[in-house]
C-alpha cells in the first residue's frame, strides 16, 4: 500500500491519532504532538482522537484548534467523568466503552497515526494494523518515531518477520517517520 498524507486541503479527510494521555518524559514528545496538530490543520485534515485535554492528546487537539482545524474527540464515559474530557472540543462524543471508542474512531478516520504513548496507544495502533492486514480497511497506518521512541517495537516487528510470524508485505504496511511534517 502506497499512501501519502495529502498536502492539499480537503474537507472530508480526518486522521485518527493515538497518543499518550501523559506528556512523557522528553520535551520532544509534546513538541511533536503540537507540530502534528499544526500539520493536520494546515493541510485541511481533521483530527479524530481520544478526547482528553491532558498529555499529548490535549497538546495535539489544542494545536489543531488554535489553527482553526476540525477536531472530533471520542472518550469513554468513565474518563469523561474524571474531568479529563477536552472542554474546548465542540464535537466531543462520549461512548460507553473503550471498544466503542476505537470502533467509532476508526469509522470517522481515513488513516491512523501513532505518537508516543503507553499500552492504550500500542493496542490501538496494533489493532489498526491487524485490521489492515485482514483487509477490514485499507487506510494508512503510521508511526511518528519521535526521538527513537518506537525503535524497540519496530525491532520486534522485524523479529516477527524473521521468525515467520509476520509476512514482509504486512510489515511494510506500517509507515514510519521521525517528523510530523514528513
Amino acid at each position: 500500500m502506497d499512501h501519502e498524507i495529502p498536502t492539499e486541503s480537503t474537507t472530508e479527510k480526518s486522521y485518527c491519532v493515538f497518543c499518550g494521555s501523559n506528556p512523557g518524559s522528553r520535551p520532544e514528545y509534546l513538541e511533536a504532538a503540537r507540530h502534528l496538530g499544526d500539520e493536520l490543520a494546515a493541510r485541511g485534515l481533521g483530527l479524530v482522537y481520544g478526547g482528553a485535554q491532558v498529555g499529548l492528546m490535549g497538546a495535539l487537539a489544542d494545536a489543531v484548534l488554535e489553527r482553526g482545524g476540525r477536531v472530533i474527540g471520542v472518550i469513554p464515559e468513565a474518563l469523561a467523568k474524571k474531568e479529563i474530557a477536552h472542554q474546548g472540543v465542540e464535537d466531543l462524543r462520549v461512548v460507553a466503552s473503550m471498544h466503542e471508542r476505537k470502533a467509532l474512531m476508526a469509522e470517522l478516520g481515513s488513516g491512523f497515526i501513532a505518537l508516543p504513548g503507553g499500552f492504550g496507544t500500542f493496542e490501538e495502533l496494533l489493532e489498526s494494523l491487524t485490521w489492515a492486514q485482514l483487509g477490514v480497511h485499507d487506510f494508512p497506518c503510521g508511526l511518528l518515531n519521535v526521538a527513537g521512541y518506537y525503535d524497540p517495537l519496530l525491532a520486534m516487528m522485524d523479529r516477527a518477520v524473521e521468525n515467520g510470524f509476520v509476512s514482509p508485505d504486512h510489515r511494510e504496511m506500517i509507515l514510519v517517520e521521525e517528523a510530523p511534517s514528513d
